[in-house]
């Protein structure tokens, strides 16, 4: 069971959101995001919502498996929520992220920290992102050309009609890194699902930055 807090109003600080606990597999956890770090991340997902009129949150609830990896520098690094640590592959191009969920899940964004000041000829130049069943059915929805990136890079998971996609898997694939690099580095990748209406009706609608940053409490 996942929760999210969101609110409107300004006597509700965002440090209050930070005191609710969550049930996740019988255990209570909370946790708060970095402040400095994700600070763009978030900006640029609430602007989203905005646009979409559609509030997101973070899903981690997907099993993540990479094509290869150097030891000390996998899946934990990849999704340990620290820009210092990385992903780096140790293998043939492309080099493959796939998150695999348990059962069909509407998602709306995908995003990845990339940093080319830091990993210059690691730093992915072309990407892919597929979504599908499985790994037989897979179908590229987006490729994009990185020149240099430095920060997140956000992808829309929707269709034509700007509508999140209904997928079991979705593949991360970088088929070219700068500087006709081999192996790869990524320091993070998340993914954004829309938020559900509950059973007692919507939940209210974020509007700060501030409350963006901890309204998701896992």
């Amino acid at each position: 069971m996942a929760s999210s807090v969101e609110s409107t109003d300004s006597s509700f600080s965002a440090e209050q959101c930070c005191s609710w606990l969550v049930v996740i597999c019988g255990k209570y956890t909370s946790r708060i995001l970095p402040e400095a770090a994700f600070a763009s991340d978030w900006k640029t997902v609430l602007q989203q919502d905005r646009e979409l009129n559609t509030p997101s949150r973070e899903y981690q609830k997907f099993i993540c498996a990479l094509s290869s990896c150097k030891p000390g520098f996998g899946v934990d690094q990849l999704q340990d929520d620290n820009l210092e640590t990385y992903w780096q592959s140790d293998g043939s191009q492309p080099h493959l992220v796939n998150i695999q969920f348990r059962r069909k899940t509407t998602v709306k964004t995908l995003c990845i920290y990339a940093d080319y000041k830091s990993d210059e000829s690691y730093t992915p130049s072309k990407i892919s992102v597929r979504v599908g069943n499985n790994f037989h059915n897979l179908q590229e929805i987006r490729q994009l050309e990185l020149v240099q990136p430095s920060g997140w890079i956000h992808v829309p998971l929707t269709d034509n009609h700007k509508k999140p996609t209904r997928t079991f898997m979705i593949q991360t694939a970088v088929l070219a890194n700068h500087q006709n690099g081999r192996d790869t580095h990524m320091r993070q990748i998340k993914i954004y699902t829309p938020v559900e209406e509950s059973s007692i009706g919507k939940f209210p609608t974020c509007t700060t930055i501030d409350f963006m940053m901890y309204r998701s409490i896992r």
